[in-house]
């Protein structure tokens, strides 16, 4: 009898918050995980390994990503900062993901972008996935520049590169925004397996959101990836409420307003 085929994944950023949900929940859908950070990610779990290194060190994702079938980014600084930060962590620290993976023969990688790629861009009911990129922040610009590298990599390599436009991941919604922005905890185990799993994806932007009724965001390059969410922050609205804030007719919400301006 055989043994099946191997499907191991290198995932950066396993310390984070969606690191943690992919560590809990991406081995109930048949991946091993070979997990990275350079914080504290806590007891191994089953059939996991654990590396601390650093994204911004090529050497050490080099040695990360040999033996693996794909990589998951996650890893990176998750907001704002002063754009050397972003520079050194988030674009130089993701150029090296996509030469890891290049220079170790692992052909997919699925990316952390954000919907703070396209931050300026007015809110409608179905924005698609090719509006021009409108980053609101340095982080916004390290999305874009992630997005962009991908593309590189598609096609003068070969490699599949999937990037995830993330919206709100939490819980559950906080704000009446995130009735539209929501990813739910069940949802990124199943948009990130649905990114790992799809055949010969080439080069794919999707939404990260769940099934929201109120979402702003074109679904349907998810669906057709294979992602099918299963949650809507609908369930959710009496809790939140209503109400808005001016920012929320842009994308970005409160990332395109004065506070993120540069002192």
């Amino acid at each position: 009898m055989t043994s099946p085929p191997t499907r191991r994944v290198l995932l950066t950023g396993a310390a984070g918050q969606i690191g943690r949900l992919l560590r809990a929940g991406l081995p109930s859908t048949g991946w091993s995980l070979r997990c990275l950070d350079i914080a504290d990610m806590g007891a191994a779990g089953e059939g996991e390994e654990l590396i601390r290194a650093d994204v911004t060190d090529l050497d050490d994702l080099l040695a990360a990503t040999e033996g693996v079938d794909a990589v998951v980014h996650m890893g990176g600084l998750a907001g704002e900062a002063a754009y050397e930060d972003i520079r050194r962590v988030n674009i130089d620290g993701t150029f090296h993901v996509y030469e890891a993976a290049r220079r170790a023969g692992v052909t997919r990688v699925v990316f952390a972008s954000s919907n703070h790629a396209v931050g300026f861009t007015p809110r409608a009911d179905c924005v698609p996935v090719d509006t021009r990129p409108r980053p609101d922040s340095f982080y916004g610009v390290s999305k874009v520049t992630g997005e962009a590298l991908g593309s590189l990599y598609v096609d003068r390599y070969g490699l599949d590169v999937v990037c995830l436009r993330i919206g709100s991941q939490l819980p559950r919604p906080l704000r009446p925004r995130h009735l539209s922005t929501w990813l739910s905890d069940g949802d990124v185990v199943r948009l990130v397996d649905a990114a790992l799993s799809a055949p010969s994806p080439g080069f794919v932007v999707v939404y990260g959101i769940s099934a929201n009724t109120r979402g702003w965001w074109d679904m349907q390059p998810g669906r057709a990836l294979g992602y099918h969410p299963l949650d809507d922050a609908e369930s959710h609205a009496d809790d939140v409420g209503e109400g808005a804030d001016p920012t929320d007719e842009l994308l970005g919400g409160e990332f395109t307003g004065p506070e993120y301006d540069i002192a």
